[in-house]
């Protein structure tokens, strides 16, 4: 039989995250789970990216910290571009009122996630607590949002968190067919411009699986968010050259 987790570790508010390694195991009730409580703010927000760790939570519960093994991680240099997606990539790329902009519009853009739902999951885990942290972690300047606007409306984006060159993808939302896509595949372009190496993806999804993400072990993770850190900290904004970095140049051409 399945071996019973360790205690669930209560955080006071500043406390420090216990090691990854005690996060509960795959065959516990909840594989990744490492501790509950704390503060939603700034710096515990940073700690808990800085080694792995990320809250997720439902209406009712505390709050709950994460660091599952193995990780989902999106190699930047492993995306794939299917050839249909290519098609449409190229056509918005040429089309004068399509365009990716960056933090123009982070509000709406994780209001909009709040009402789409992870694979296979019910409900939401973007609960107005976190739309507040989020918030407030956008304006310190560490979460991002990628938006995808076709005639001056939004219609699609990811918001993502930034520490340095380490990138932590959070959550997509879709109006029109391929438009979280479109702003993935801009995330990539910029990543691959930048030279950040992996966007982690959090847990696995046959979407994400389909796109080239894929498991790697919890230790090498960890290890890579904690060379990324120390990077100068990216300037968000996306300039069309950078699709470049994914299109090859014959369709990139002005």
């Amino acid at each position: 039989m399945p071996s019973q987790p360790p205690p669930l570790r209560w955080l006071d508010p500043g406390q420090d995250f216990p090691p990854t390694s005690e996060a509960w195991g795959e065959h516990s009730p909840a594989p990744g789970l490492l501790a509950a409580g704390g503060v939603l703010d700034v710096d515990t927000l940073i700690r808990a990216y800085s080694h792995g760790i990320f809250p997720w939570f439902s209406d009712g519960q505390p709050t709950l910290w994460w660091s599952p093994d193995p990780r989902m991680v999106l190699d930047v240099s492993e995306f794939r571009l299917h050839a249909s997606f290519k098609k449409t990539l190229e056509k918005f790329r040429r089309t004068a009122n399509c365009e990716i902009r960056m933090d123009s519009a982070f509000e709406q853009v994780i209001q909009a996630c709040s009402t789409s739902h992870r694979e296979g999951q019910a409900g939401t885990w973007i609960v107005p607590d976190m739309i507040a942290a989020y918030g407030e972690l956008h304006r310190a300047g560490y979460a991002h949002s990628v938006e995808t606007w076709v005639n001056g409306e939004l219609v699609g984006g990811l918001y993502c968190v930034a520490l340095g060159k380490a990138v932590f993808g959070e959550s997509m939302f879709s109006r029109s067919t391929d438009a979280s896509k479109i702003a993935l595949a801009a995330l990539v372009s910029f990543c691959r411009h930048h030279g950040v190496r992996q966007i982690d993806c959090q847990q696995n999804t046959r979407h994400l699986a389909s796109l080239g993400a894929r498991e790697i072990p919890r230790d090498l993770f960890v290890q890579r968010v904690a060379a990324g850190i120390t990077q100068r900290s990216l300037v968000w904004h996306f300039d069309p050259l950078y699709w470049r970095d994914l299109l090859p140049s014959k369709s990139t051409q002005t």
